[in-house]
């Protein structure tokens, strides 16, 4: 892995970057619940009177005040599912993903017992790779996590009046998962990946890449520890805003797709069509300075924990090669 660290197996890194992500999400949850809500309000309505969530602070007030920590939550440990899955994937097969399209482009440059060079073009391709995996994977997660966000016990009750998408109540993860394959089958349980695909790959060719990039400026021209956290954190901060940038139209029409009830859109072209076409291309920005408040955090966090996460994996792989050959 290029971390400063011991290199760590494939198992090893999908286990680290899911746990570092799981980590992040306990504490971005609420952000992207208000993310989602925001992105659906007024969902292919040409003209808006009243938004119910005018920005994210105030969103954050408006759902604290009538649904309590509970509703911020709403989704968390499906989040944790989708997160081990996503970035289980997103994290641990970057890595390997570089590395085999290296050996297969430039196979000079690998030198064994050294760290994979750096390639912005084999990193971006690793990245959207990665990514992709992991969007396929946490797919069923993400559908019900998306629903289970968008849903407003204050609106079924009368509390408020909110145009939030189509309004769907899961129990929980497994009633969820339940309910979507009773009424679709195990085909249900992947609708809208292709939207998964187009966002989760976008955001991942920007994210380690960016992440990577200027851990390495900073190394090159600067005298601060690579390994420093505050290498991380900086690191990180660029790697967000630029994921947020690059993944936002994808994030709207991924989480429209994934929250409707039959067929409103028939794929995330039409989506895209009908968003564009309704509300403006400003709809694709929609949440997005949600989606900042979210992405940012988070994309610190998991990046931060990971490489804590990817150290103390290397030491039990380390300890455990130990045990078993001595």
């Amino acid at each position: 892995m290029a971390h400063d660290s011991a290199p760590v197996s494939t198992l090893g890194g999908f286990l680290a970057g899911g746990i570092a992500a799981c980590g992040a999400v306990t504490f971005t949850n609420p952000i992207e619940l208000v993310k989602t809500r925001m992105q659906l309000q007024g969902e292919l309505a040409a003209n808006q009177a009243v938004k119910m969530y005018r920005n994210p602070i105030q969103a954050f007030a408006v759902i604290y005040r009538n649904e309590g920590i509970r509703g911020l939550q709403q989704g968390l440990v499906c989040g944790y599912l989708n997160q081990l899955c996503l970035n289980g994937c997103r994290i641990g097969l970057y890595e390997p993903c570089r590395y085999q399209l290296t050996k297969v482009l430039n196979p000079d440059s690998i030198v064994e017992g050294q760290k994979v060079p750096q390639a912005v073009s084999i990193n971006i391709v690793s990245g959207f790779l990665a990514g992709s995996a992991g969007a396929v994977l946490a797919s069923p997660f993400f559908l019900i996590k998306t629903r289970m966000q968008s849903y407003s016990s204050a609106a079924a009750t009368g509390k408020i009046h909110t145009s939030t998408g189509q309004q769907t109540y899961y129990k929980n993860t497994a009633d969820g998962l339940r309910k979507i394959y009773g009424s679709e089958g195990f085909k249900g349980l992947f609708r809208g990946v292709d939207a998964a695909i187009f966002r989760t790959g976008a955001g991942s060719a920007a994210q380690l890449p960016l992440y990577y990039f200027t851990k390495q400026q900073f190394e090159k021209h600067t005298s601060i520890d690579p390994s420093a956290p505050s290498t991380h954190f900086l690191s990180s901060l660029v790697a967000g805003v630029g994921v947020a940038i690059v993944m936002n139209p994808g994030d709207v029409v991924l989480t429209r797709v994934y929250n409707q009830k039959g067929n409103l859109y028939r794929g995330p072209i039409d989506c895209l069509v009908k968003t564009v076409t309704t509300e403006g291309v400003a709809a694709l920005y929609k949440g997005f300075w949600a989606q900042l408040l979210r992405i940012g955090p988070h994309t610190i966090l998991t990046l931060m924990f990971m490489e804590q996460s990817m150290r103390a994996m290397a030491k039990i792989e380390g300890e455990g090669r130990k045990y078993l050959f001595g």
